[in-house]
């Protein structure tokens, strides 16, 4: 079990016998989150600095804190120095360190590298936390498997999920997020993958990252992270993370739609709000797949989960039973109006790949579709032609297409160009929701979905409580 032991002997290299008594079942860095046993990461910060919260994660239960200076009132264990600890250790304490977050990934590096589990590694565009969870459940039939916490993939949310691992953990699958070039590899560094899953290449963060090119360079450090005994899972559908095998020294083993992939599948069918069907092939293998996941885009998902379960060996019975049993769609939620309409809430955020497969599952459904889209941020030089694939794709399947916010106009633009007539274009949630309310009938069937900066998810709420 993690000890204060452990956070001491990472940074300082020594291991005072006093602190081996101090059991820590995790790290957080929000006092709201404290429990007992917890280790608290003050993180200094413009607006708000953790060091104010101290006293109040103690108060909920943590053991020790990670902080920048001494504070007033609590015991400080000074770790600054080369000279070995020789304060009392006793909960709950304060490890004082030169760089709280620094401390609290040199505490994961070395938590990691006592562990005896397989990590899996998870990134991509779109898809790490629907692939994550099935993998889990998938890994879960047979081992005792440990999944990131929430959508935890950065330079804090990764190390706080590698302090939660315990020697119990066979497997651990965790996210891996990617804004900057050098971001995964530091991630790599840390949580030491031996598979490595990448599941497309998109355009969301490309304002942040430059290009498509340079969102390839990053998310392929994970592969060429990976030891030569590990294996990288690569989407062959997508010719960027395809190319991504030259990058690796792991053995690659590819999924997709085409035959030529290692796992494949075909004959798919969408079930609507009841999941999707499906034939999966590897080698002369072949098996027939109903799965409660929504959207045809799933079967990518289930793929990657298959995949990563053939790796390490498992029989195509326990495979199956976990893709059969998971539920990892866990974002779109559906809701009915107050007229009746069945509403899609998919308002967690957006980008053209998540929205052009939400806009496929729309097209799965019986009644008059309603798409409304809001803009999609972060896009870089991608904006414009990202909203024009939705739009395009908006013209095909909608009967009636609400667009929110500027970048939003360019959807209701291509649609329009593309044949769809009903079409609204609203400058706030505030006036979608307004429309909405006077429009829907009770056979429609409305996806909701937009960048969270535009407040999407007022809308299905709103529509919920309309009389």
């Amino acid at each position: 079990m993690l000890t204060v032991a452990d956070v001491i002997e990472a940074q300082t290299g020594q291991r005072p016998p006093a602190a081996e008594a101090i059991a820590l079942g995790g790290a957080v860095h929000d006092s709201r989150d404290a429990y007992p046993g917890a280790l608290f990461v003050a993180l200094p910060g413009e607006h708000v600095d953790g060091h104010d919260y101290v006293a109040a994660a103690f108060e909920g239960g943590c053991a020790a804190a990670l902080v920048e200076r001494p504070l007033d009132g609590l015991t400080n264990l000074d770790l600054r120095s080369a000279e070995a600890p020789d304060a009392a250790i006793q909960a709950p304490l304060c490890l004082v360190v030169e760089d709280s977050l620094q401390a609290l990934q040199q505490a994961a590096r070395f938590w990691r590298a006592k562990l005896d589990l397989c990590v899996v590694g998870i990134t991509g565009s779109v898809g790490k936390t629907t692939s994550k969870e099935l993998i889990a459940d998938v890994l879960g039939q047979q081992f005792n498997t440990f999944k990131s916490l929430g959508n935890f993939n950065n330079e804090i949310g990764l190390p706080l999920s590698v302090l939660a691992i315990n020697e119990e953990h066979k497997y651990a699958v965790l996210e891996m997020g990617f804004y900057v070039i050098g971001e995964i590899a530091f991630l790599v560094d840390i949580a030491q993958p031996q598979l490595g899953l990448v599941t497309n290449i998109g355009t969301v963060h490309a304002e942040r990252a430059g290009s498509q090119e340079a969102i390839f360079e990053g998310k392929s450090e994970l592969v060429a992270g990976l030891p030569a005994d590990g294996v990288a899972i690569l989407n062959y559908d997508d010719p960027r993370v395809k190319a991504m095998a030259e990058r690796s020294r792991a053995r690659v083993f590819t999924y997709g739609l085409d035959p030529a992939a290692d796992l494949w599948a075909d004959e798919i069918e969408g079930l609507g709000l009841d999941g999707v069907r499906f034939t999966l092939h590897h080698g002369d293998e072949q098996h027939r797949v109903e799965m409660p996941m929504i959207g045809r885009h799933s079967v990518y998902t289930a793929l990657g989960a298959a995949a990563v379960g053939l790796v390490e060996g498992m029989s195509w019975a326990t495979i199956l039973a976990g893709l059969r049993a998971g539920r990892s769609e866990l974002r779109l939620v559906t809701a009915r109006s107050a007229s009746g309409a069945l509403l899609l809430d998919d308002t967690y955020n957006a980008s053209p790949e998540s929205t052009l497969a939400a806009l496929e599952l729309l097209s799965d459904l019986e009644g008059r579709k309603v798409a409304v889209l809001g803009d999609m941020l972060e896009l870089g030089q991608y904006e414009r032609e990202g909203h024009e694939r939705v739009g395009a794709l908006a013209a095909e399947v909608a009967d009636v297409l609400v667009t929110v916010g500027q970048r939003a106009r360019i959807i209701a633009e291509t649609a329009r160009k593309n044949g769809l007539d009903v079409v609204t274009e609203c400058d706030s949630s505030a006036a979608a929701l307004d429309y909405l309310r006077e429009n829907l009938n009770a056979d429609d069937v409305v996806l909701v979905k937009g960048s969270r900066a535009m407040y999407m998810e007022n809308i299905v709420p709103g529509l919920e409580a309309a009389q």
